[in-house]
């Protein structure tokens, strides 16, 4: 216990928890939108179509994270575009960008000048290196999220659950789609440090999973996402440290075990109410 609360004396800790709350927000918030309207498919295209802005950026020796912002949100809009005006269908579009936006990072990454940076640290992230600026984004990205979602609930809400009675209600279904896919692109991108860019889609489902065995109110849901979001980047991270794994992998294998406690629970409390109905 003891070894537990020395971690807290590292600067490099602190800003790993710092960050790990404030994925838990924006991921909470924007994972439980991802889950009520079963985009998550889009949003592992986007997240995999990043690795194309990454690439580029480190070619022209920009921030990687600017470059997969900027090929995120357009690989967003593009999927959101692509889809609704044209025939294609929108998996077959996803798929697409998926692989284009892979190919393109791994392309411009090996013909830069020089060493070939360790892609794991992209794929995979690794929480512990979190810096001042990434907690200056995320916090930024938090208060854009909150700000958006506390005064647009109930257009959210339409999009998320009956897009078709939204229509009828002349609510502006395609700037939402455009505005919410968007918001969806750079919240990938700036957790992308935090578990990288193949884990990240688990941040963004697996807690808000969690919380929608418990409740089916969209504001409950996305507290619990939070909570259990943040409540398994803690574990992960304890377990990376006493086993010495990267922390991206152990804070999902966190959320796996929360997410089977949460089911075993979910189980023995269904069955003490029929044993109750019997």
């Amino acid at each position: 216990m003891n070894a537990i609360f020395e971690l807290f004396q590292y600067k490099f800790f602190l800003n790993a928890m710092g960050a790990a709350l404030l994925a838990s927000i924006s991921c909470g918030i924007i994972g439980s939108y991802i889950v009520a309207r079963r985009i998550v498919f889009i949003s592992g295209g986007i997240t995999h179509a990043s690795f194309g802005g990454i690439g580029i950026a480190w070619f022209l020796g920009l921030n990687p994270i600017l470059g997969a912002a900027v090929f995120g949100v357009f690989s967003a809009l593009g999927i959101e575009w692509i889809s609704k005006k044209t025939e294609v269908r929108e998996d077959s579009v996803i798929g697409i960008l998926w692989a284009f936006g892979m190919a393109v990072g791994i392309i411009f990454i090996y013909l830069t000048p020089g060493y070939a940076p360790n892609l794991m640290s992209f794929l995979f992230g690794n929480i512990l290196t979190v810096g001042s600026l990434d907690l200056y984004l995320l916090t930024g990205l938090c208060a854009i999220i909150i700000l958006v979602f506390s005064l647009l609930m109930r257009l959210i809400l339409f999009v998320a659950f009956d897009e078709e009675y939204a229509k009828t209600q002349k609510v502006p279904m395609q700037f939402l789609n455009y505005f919410m896919i968007s918001l969806v692109a750079l919240t990938i991108v700036l957790n992308i440090r935090m578990v990288g860019i193949i884990l990240v889609i688990s941040f963004l489902t697996i807690p808000q999973t969690i919380a929608n065995m418990f409740t089916q109110d969209f504001k409950k849901m996305i507290f619990g996402a939070i909570g259990f979001g943040f409540l398994g980047s803690f574990m992960g991270l304890l377990i990376s440290y006493r086993i010495n794994a990267p922390s991206g992998a152990t804070i999902i294998f966190s959320f796996v075990i929360l997410f089977v406690l949460a089911k075993i629970i979910q189980m023995s409390i269904l069955a003490v109410k029929r044993s109750t109905r019997i």
